[in-house]
Formats: C-alpha cells, structure tokens, sequence
C-alpha cells in the first residue's frame, strides 16, 4: 500500500541533507533560496491528456503580498489530483482560483488563464454562480444548512432549475445521497435537520450538495481533518467511487491520504508549484530537493 512509501523505514535510503548551517533559520534560508532559483519552473509534466481544466501562468496577490507564483497545471478528468505541502505554502489559496472563491475575499487578485473545458473561468461574462455548480467545494469543516437532510440536498438542483416535478426532486436527493454513500443511513430521516448527524455524516451530506448539482470537478479543501479515522476512510472510499464520473482536487496536510486516493501529486511550497507528477513517483522518487526534504519529513 502507498503508505508504506511515506513511512521512514521505505525512506530510509534517501541522501542526508548536506552539512552546512544545520538551523532552522539557516534551512527556512536555504530553501528559500532554492524556491527562488527554480524561477516558476516546475519539475514534471504539468500536462495530461485531455484536461478537464488549464491552469496557466497563475499568480494570486493579496494586496501587495504574492501569494501563487506563475503556476501551470493541468487537471485531468477522471482523476484525483492531490495538492500538498506546509501550511502557508499556497494550496488551498490556489485551490479556490479553481472556482473564483477567492473572488469573495477583498483585495485579492488572480492573473494568469484557468480553463473549463476550454471557457476561461475569469470571463467577465462567465455566471460565477453557474462556474461554482460546474466546480463544487467541500470545505474543511462540515457546513451543512441548517435545514432538513432533504432541503440540504434538494437546494442547489431547486435554485438551478434542475426538476421540473417534486418526483424529480425525490430522484434528484436520493440519487445525490446514494452517490455520497449516505443513503442507507438517512433514508428514513430525511426530514430531520443536517446538523443533527455526526461529523462525517455531515461531511458526506456536503458531498451529496455538491454533487446534486451536475458537477463536472469536486474540490476539497481538507475534508477529512475534522473526521475520526472510521469516517476518513468512509469519506476516502468516496473519493475513489466519485473519481468514474468527476475530476477531484483535494488539499490534504496527510501525506499517507495524498498517497491513498490520488493518482497525481503536487507538491506547492511558498507560493510556487515545486513539483507534480504522478502520485507513486512523487513519493518514493521525488526529483527536487525540496519535494524530497517534505515528503522525508525534514520540514513541513
């Protein structure tokens, strides 16, 4: 299993780092001085085969403070593409460009192209409400409505137009929470409140959300940081089943998670995009430095 791949003992064979200022101060320095010199050139094929989204030449400022520096990748459609690295290091910033979220958040900018099938997303004739049914968001926290199971589930495809009848709807919320895996456990409760159901019940009622919409890419934004580990690997069985009809980008600080459910890995740090490629190579040949001092555990 990937895990064995992050674990010390399959990684025990890598190169020591080399002697020098051995500090904290004198490593933040020394990568530092590494992300620079790598000039926006990220290591491994930013490409895939007919990409569900383009991202291209990325940059997000929060007021004078650059955030993302000129990050290209592709998302491929079918696939889990998994973004890691420290905290602060840009993934969940670049993650929400992916759905114009940061839109929301005053005084930050995005430049640079990101496609859907083709149609630049920061068009500013694009319906962002439209966009942000096309590519839903599961967030950190559970956050459902503080309504009915079936209002939960029933709301986006109601403010979309998507049923025409209340039989419809019915198919609509069922098939939504049989997709999420939550069907057996609410199908007799549907009209009790969402807030009411455990912490990874929640979570998977915000999948089931997000799906009821049509969606073509499913975001996550550490969604399984709050869970127990019963529920994480609920919501991990989930991933792989939603994968045969969606493209998904999750931001993950578990690297055994990246390891488990995705089949690319990218690798940000301090704004830039270090390193993609697929998720097995990553983790037991990782070409940069920086991506191998990561994943070994020597920061982060």
């Amino acid at each position: 299993m990937m895990d064995a791949f992050v674990s010390a003992k399959s990684l025990r064979g890598l190169k020591e780092p080399a002697q020098g200022d051995r500090s904290v101060a004198g490593q933040e320095k020394k990568r530092a001085g590494e992300s620079q010199d790598l000039g926006g050139k990220t290591v491994g094929d930013v490409h895939v085969a007919d990409p569900r989204m383009t991202c291209r030449h990325v940059n997000v400022f929060y007021g004078d403070k650059q955030a993302i520096r000129d990050v290209s990748i592709d998302i491929g459609r079918n696939e889990v593409l998994a973004m890691i690295g420290p905290s602060g290091c840009g993934k969940s910033t670049f993650l929400r460009c992916l759905n114009r979220m940061n839109d929301t958040i005053e005084g930050c900018r995005v430049t640079g192209t990101i496609t859907l099938d083709g149609q630049d997303i920061y068009d500013p004739s694009l319906d962002v409400v439209l966009l942000r049914a096309q590519v839903g968001m599961v967030f950190q926290k559970p956050n459902p409505f503080p309504k009915s199971i079936y209002e939960n589930v029933a709301y986006g495809p109601k403010i979309h137009g998507l049923a025409q009848s209340r039989d419809e709807l019915d198919e609509i919320v069922e098939t939504s929470l049989r997709k999420a895996g939550l069907w057996e456990e609410v199908k007799d409760r549907l009209h009790q409140s969402g807030t009411g159901l455990s912490g990874g019940q929640q979570q998977r009622l915000c999948i089931a959300r997000a799906i009821a919409v049509n969606p073509e890419v499913i975001l996550m934004d550490e969604p399984c940081s709050a869970l127990d580990p019963i529920a994480t690997g609920r919501i991990e069985d989930l991933i792989h089943e939603l994968r045969e009809q969606y493209s998904i980008v999750i931001v993950t600080h578990s690297m055994q998670q990246a390891a488990r459910v995705s089949q690319r890995t990218a690798f940000f740090h301090m704004g830039d995009l270090i390193e993609v490629g697929p998720t097995d190579r990553i983790f037991t040949r990782p070409r940069h430095k920086l991506t191998e001092d990561y994943i070994t555990g020597r920061f982060g």
